[in-house]
Order: C-alpha cells, then sequence, then structure tokens
C-alpha cells in the first residue's frame, strides 16, 4: 500500500478518535489505533512510530490539505479537538479546489466510452455534486476538443477490451476508396489517435503489413474466437519512430528541409513537429531553417500547407514539387 494512502489511513483515524468526545486520547492512544486501521486495511502488523503521528498531527493543523484542524493538547497528554463537532471530512473546498476538480470532471469525462473508466462513475458524481453544492454555474476552463458526433467512437471500448485481451477481431471495414465493404478478421495492436480521429493498428490475419483503419470506416465488429491472436512483437513506439499522424511508410525516412518565416518561428520552436526536428540556421530575419527526418505521408503535407506563406519546403525536391503543385492549384481558385 502506497505510503500516501497509508497517511490518509492515519488522518482518517486521528480524526475519527478525536470527533469521539467521550474518551480521554493520549499520544499512545492515537498510535495504537492507527496501527490497528492499518492491518485492518493491510492484514499485516504495521508499526507505527510515536513521530510519525506526531508528524501527522502536525500535518493535519496545517492548511498543506486544507484541514488546519484544531487539535488542541489539554492535561499536558490527552489530545482533542478545540472546536467541538469538527471533522477534516467536512473541510471546505478552496475556490483552487474547485477549480483544479471541475477541470479533472471534464477530462475524465472525455474517456467516458472506456469500460474501465465506469468503475469511476459513482466517484466523478459525487465530486461532482461536491462541487456544484459548494459553487454553482461553475465554467469550466479547460476546454478540450472532442467531437462528440464523429462515428464510430461507439466501437473504441469493444476494441480496447479485445486488445487487452488479446482476441482477434471479425472486423466489416469499407475504406473511402472502396466501392463496397470487406469483412475479415484482424490482430488488433493499438488504439491510436490523431487530429480528433480515432484509428485501429493491427494485421489482417495471415498477412505481414501493419494497417491502419479509421474507426468511422467500421460498420460492425464480432470476434473470432477460434483464431489465435498474434502480435508479433509490435512496438509502437518503433514503428511511429520516423512518422508524422498515423500513417507509415516502409520505405525508409527522408531528410526534409524547410523555412519558417519570423512570424511562426516561435510556434515551430516551442511545439516541435517531430523528435527529430533540428535547427540548421537561423537568419538575420529571424526566420529559421529547420531539418527533420520523417516520412513524407498525406499528414505531413496537410500540416505544412496549413502553414501557406509561413513555409517553404527546401529539400527533398519530390516533396517540393508536390505542395508547389498543390498551392498552385489552389491560388487557382481565388483567381
Amino acid at each position: 500500500m502506497p505510503t500516501n494512502k497509508n497517511a490518509l489511513i492515519r488522518y482518517r483515524t486521528i480524526d475519527k478518535c478525536l470527533q469521539n468526545t467521550g474518551r480521554k486520547w493520549t499520544l499512545t492512544d492515537l498510535i495504537d489505533a492507527c496501527s490497528d486501521a492499518l492491518y485492518e486495511y493491510e492484514g499485516k502488523d504495521t508499526y507505527v512510530s510515536k513521530r510519525t503521528v506526531q508528524l501527522d498531527i502536525q500535518f493535519m493543523r496545517s492548511d498543506k490539505l486544507g484541514y488546519l484542524a484544531p487539535i488542541e493538547v489539554y492535561g499536558k497528554k490527552y489530545y482533542r479537538y478545540a472546536e467541538p463537532g469538527y471533522t477534516i471530512t467536512e473541510v471546505p473546498l478552496t475556490e483552487t479546489d474547485l477549480d483544479i476538480l471541475s477541470e479533472s470532471m471534464v477530462m475524465l469525462r472525455q474517456f467516458k466510452d472506456f469500460s474501465l473508466f465506469t468503475e469511476l462513475n459513482g466517484v466523478i458524481q459525487k465530486l461532482e455534486d461536491k462541487i456544484y453544492r459548494e459553487a454553482e454555474d461553475l465554467e469550466p476552463i479547460i476546454h478540450l476538443d472532442k467531437n462528440e458526433g464523429l462515428k464510430g467512437l461507439q466501437h473504441l471500448d469493444t476494441l480496447y477490451q479485445a486488445i487487452l485481451k488479446r482476441v482477434v477481431l471479425k472486423l466489416t471495414y469499407q475504406s473511402f476508396s472502396a466501392r463496397k465493404p470487406d469483412t475479415f478478421s484482424f490482430h488488433g495492436f493499438i488504439l491510436k489517435e490523431f487530429n480528433n480521429r480515432w484509428f485501429l493498428v493491427g494485421r489482417k490475419h495471415n498477412t505481414k503489413p501493419i494497417l491502419t483503419l479509421a474507426l468511422d470506416r467500421i460498420s460492425q465488429i464480432d470476434l473470432d474466437l477460434k483464431t489465435d491472436y498474434d502480435r508479433r512483437d509490435f512496438s509502437p513506439s518503433t514503428y511511429y519512430q520516423d512518422t508524422f499522424g498515423v500513417t507509415v511508410y516502409n520505405s525508409p525516412p527522408a531528410e526534409i528541409v524547410l523555412w519558417v518565416s519570423r512570424n511562426n518561428t516561435p510556434y515551430v520552436l516551442t511545439k516541435p513537429f517531430h523528435h527529430s526536428q533540428r535547427v540548421i540556421e537561423t537568419r538575420k530575419d529571424r526566420s529559421v531553417v529547420i531539418g527533420l527526418t520523417l516520412h513524407m505521408n498525406f499528414e505531413l503535407e496537410r500540416l505544412l500547407l496549413g502553414f501557406g506563406d509561413g513555409m517553404e519546403v527546401l529539400k527533398p525536391a519530390a516533396l517540393r514539387k508536390r505542395i508547389k503543385t498543390k498551392l498552385t492549384r489552389a491560388r487557382g481558385f481565388y483567381e
């Protein structure tokens, strides 16, 4: 059991003891009560030292957890609450507590589609009730971008559980380029989110290539319990090492050189596109030339095009030509 959890058990035990005003509590009594409580939780004898309980009392008196417990010593040996009826369980939430809890609730609710979070539902509801009883109309400060209308989100939990339990899937899938759906057995390895879309990464049964399937293109999911699951030592970190986005090529990554305008330089340097990003040159006008080692995929092209006149592809020639062609075509739309 983690030390911090032990500490919380001791705090609650001391609190419970001091609420019982029908008994005089010495330090030895509190030590014994804490030891008994920890034995009840852990099932083994746990030695609680005199110094530990003294520090616990000092900590409860402080505002580090917001308790400010009015613990006093009387008769030179007994402990009690100076305020009758006080308990640390009724300490009001501070404004900072409310802000933190409110934003935590927003973030936890982003994962409501996963069954592993269902056990938290009761906890979340209790916290929300506590928050809104303390402060009404509390607006979230953190806004997470999530498209609730995105198709395929209902598949998240089924796919997660299949990967977790290493079960082969029977998928009915239709890509944007296919004329009709196809049904096949699939070994799912990971679920990957990119640009607010979810993907299932794995292999078709008895094939070698890794495939990336968009969840919004899956129309039906069944389980193939007759086929043995095979992960074949797939490593996500290795697989995506030279990739921006989700499209991975078998060919070696390219050395990409980009010019970034002065206005865009701070954004590119403070939020690198990829771990391989490096500054090659800083020019007098405060623009920079950066280098990357990446696969030249669709996601990378979309990223570069998004910078418009704030970025220029210097190398390689093939990527420069593709970006130039697309920008020239786009310019024609406005003429």
